[in-house]
């Protein structure tokens, strides 16, 4: 039995999209960043750059987004943004500490101004008690203003990873129109 691959790009692709309540966030997001003349970076562990992807799907975001960084295991987490062995020994990589490091780690990379970290399990296995399906950490940072924030998102795999990709955006918007 043999299969074939199409190399016609525009074969079964299903194109990608955000709802329009989440596209007029990122809107709001790119027109504040532009005004403040500022960039905003990003890493992402269980989204897996979907904070990116919304990012750009807006027209022109080059002029308000940096980079993003998809540092799914410890090891990248520790090598590409400075994360240290003891923090991910100590407390996990889902973790206030781990998201605090990581966002620290896209500052240092970037310079951006704000930043946005993201840590989380979205299942459907590798939750425990102390940390269930669902749980995600965020570290935002916005200039010199710092907070970590943890949710705990109902639903499937897809379904965490969209909430917390619109939670995010969402608190973003919100440190920017705080600042």
């Amino acid at each position: 039995m043999s299969t074939t691959f199409s190399t016609d790009s525009t074969a079964n692709a299903t194109p990608l999209t955000l709802d329009s309540a989440l596209s007029a966030q990122v809107h709001v997001l790119g027109d504040a960043l532009r005004s403040k003349g500022w960039t905003v970076s990003s890493a992402e562990s269980c989204t897996g750059g979907g904070v990116a992807f919304a990012f750009t799907s807006v027209a022109g975001s080059s002029d308000w987004f940096n980079q993003s960084w998809v540092t799914y295991s410890n090891d990248a987490k520790r090598s590409v943004l400075g994360v240290t062995e003891q923090t991910l020994k100590e407390y996990g990589a889902v973790s206030k500490l781990t998201v605090k490091e990581m966002a620290e780690g896209v500052r240092r990379n970037s310079g951006a101004q704000l930043v946005v970290t993201v840590s989380g399990i979205a299942g459907p296995g590798g939750g425990s008690e102390e940390k269930p399906v669902g749980t995600v950490w965020f570290g935002f940072l916005c200039e010199e203003h710092e907070v970590q924030i943890k949710q705990v998102f109902s639903g499937n795999r897809d379904e965490v990873r969209q909430h917390a990709i619109s939670f995010a955006i969402t608190h973003l918007v919100k440190m920017l129109s705080e600042n």
